[in-house]
C-alpha cells in the first residue's frame, strides 16, 4: 500500500478520529462538548487528533472573540463524507459484538490451534 494512502487511513481508522466524527455529526461542538461526549479522552489526546483532523480538512476550527474566546469544531464536507462509512461499521461493532465476544471467550479459556 502507497504511503499517502496508509497515512490516510491511519487517520480515519483511528478511533479517537471515529468517535470526533460521530460526535460532530450533528453540528459544531466546543472542546469541552466533545471531551463530554467521547468521555476516556485526555485532553491532550483531543487537542491532537482535533489538530490532526483539521490538518487534514477533516474538521474546521472557528475562533469567535469573545471574552473568553469561543472555539467550535464542526466537520467540514470531507469530514461529513465520512460518515457514512462510520456508521456503517458502527452498526457492523453492534451486530456482531456477541459473537466476538464469545470468539474472545474462547480463544482465551482453550488457546488457538492453527
Amino acid at each position: 500500500m502507497c504511503k499517502p494512502v496508509r497515512q490516510i487511513l491511519a487517520r480515519v481508522g483511528d478511533k479517537w478520529s471515529v468517535l470526533i466524527v460521530m460526535g460532530l455529526r450533528d453540528g459544531p461542538r466546543r472542546f469541552n462538548e466533545i471531551k463530554r461526549a467521547i468521555g476516556s479522552i485526555s485532553q491532550r489526546m483531543l487537542t491532537l487528533t482535533l489538530k490532526g483532523m483539521e490538518r487534514d480538512g477533516l474538521v474546521r476550527r472557528t475562533v469567535t472573540p469573545t471574552m473568553p474566546p469561543r472555539v467550535d469544531y464542526e466537520l467540514t464536507e470531507l469530514g461529513h463524507s465520512l460518515r457514512q462509512p462510520v456508521e456503517e461499521l458502527g452498526r457492523w461493532a453492534i451486530e456482531h459484538e456477541q459473537r466476538i465476544a464469545k470468539a474472545q471467550v474462547l480463544f482465551d479459556g482453550h488457546g488457538v490451534a492453527d
